[in-house]
């Protein structure tokens, strides 16, 4: 198997012999190495391997500017910590090793969020991302007109792999907004957030076209386990779109759509009497085989419609029960009859050498 480029490194460095690397593959090595967190790496392999230093000078001076910018992010990211104390300080160190981050929106600009996202790269801790408006105070009034153009220069920024190990982001009380909505489904589609499970998006004011835009990028996590999409404007046609229900007849939906969501969260939305139908209709057909959780309180549906859908939900619990035990009990039988298979096959071996 031939040696990435980091591997080529590695093995030269050991064996003290740098030059011996092509100037392309040294200068592929740098740009690897170039961390706004922690520059030092590449600004070491530029200062050993001499070939480097004339073609890096311009990266290494933007590197230089992209370490002080994201310094002082890491500072304003300290203070912006919904559960510290004010005056911490967050260094660049312990944001590149951070796993849990919960942050003010109203600390942080567009320009920090958009830093945030060149960022994503070189977060490979960060677990849970949060970003919420103070319940206490809220939205100023002269802040609550328009939509984030912070979340949406976020999500713009996040590229293919960017948070890699990401299972938790969640906004709360932020006007994200349909325009917000079509970002994060297209950082999706990119492949950011490879390891999402946990999506919520409090109140943040995505209506049916947020969701019609965010709902094929959605189906197409198979390990997303909660969804929330409490408190905003979408109704049944954004539903829709997220459940896609096949059309009579048709075939089930493949294997993998949502097949490990266990929470929906659609309270205080817009959904009606036939969205629950619609919803029903999906449970019952087995489209939602992990789902243990769904609230839909607070909005214009009947005490009839909600009662469907969660009569619904118990049959679908009850179906998945069935077919889990099925399952366990056919792999059970399968792994029985390997072990024969390869017991029968080892007396045969023994009972050959003994007999010939």
């Amino acid at each position: 198997m031939p040696l990435s480029s980091s591997g080529k490194w590695q093995l030269a460095a050991r064996n003290g012999d740098l030059g011996a690397l092509s100037v392309d593959s040294l200068l592929n090595i740098f740009g690897q190495a170039c961390n706004p967190l922690d520059p030092s790496v590449a600004v070491n392999l530029s200062s050993v391997v001499r070939v480097l230093r004339e073609p890096t000078e311009a990266r290494r001076q933007q590197l230089k500017t992209d370490h002080e910018t994201a310094a002082a992010l890491c500072l304003k990211l300290g203070l912006a910590q919904v559960h510290e104390a004010d005056g911490k300080t967050l260094s660049c160190k312990e944001l590149r090793e951070t796993g849990f981050a919960v942050w003010h929106r109203k600390d942080l600009s567009v320009a920090d969020l958009t830093t945030l996202a060149t960022l994503g790269l070189v977060l490979p801790f960060l677990n849970d991302l949060h970003l919420t408006v103070p319940i206490a105070t809220g939205i100023e009034e002269d802040e609550d007109e328009g939509e984030d153009e912070g979340v949406q220069r976020l999500a713009e920024g996040l590229s293919a792999g960017a948070l890699p190990a990401l299972a938790g982001f969640i906004l709360i009380g932020m006007n994200v907004g349909d325009a917000g909505a079509t970002a994060l489904a297209a950082a999706l589609d990119r492949g950011a957030m490879p390891r999402l499970k946990n999506f919520r998006l409090f109140d943040t004011g995505i209506g049916d076209a947020g969701l019609m835009a965010l709902a094929p990028a959605l189906r197409r996590r198979p390990a997303l386990e909660q969804l929330s999409l409490m408190g905003n404007p979408l109704g049944d046609e954004g539903l829709a779109a997220l459940l896609a229900p096949p059309p009579a007849g048709a075939l089930p939906p493949p294997t993998g759509v949502l097949a490990e969501l266990k929470m929906l969260d659609l309270n205080f939305t817009q959904i009606t009497d036939a969205g629950c139908a619609a919803l029903a209709a999906v449970l019952d057909s087995g489209a939602l085989p992990a789902l243990e959780r769904l609230t839909l309180e607070n909005g214009p549906a009947s005490d009839a419609g909600q009662a469907a859908v969660h009569e619904a939900l118990k049959r679908s619990r009850a179906a998945g029960k069935t077919a889990r035990e099925a399952l366990k009990k056919s792999r059970a039988a399968k792994s029985a009859a390997q072990e024969a298979a390869q017991e029968a096959k080892e007396k045969a071996a023994i009972s050959k050498l003994y007999f010939t």
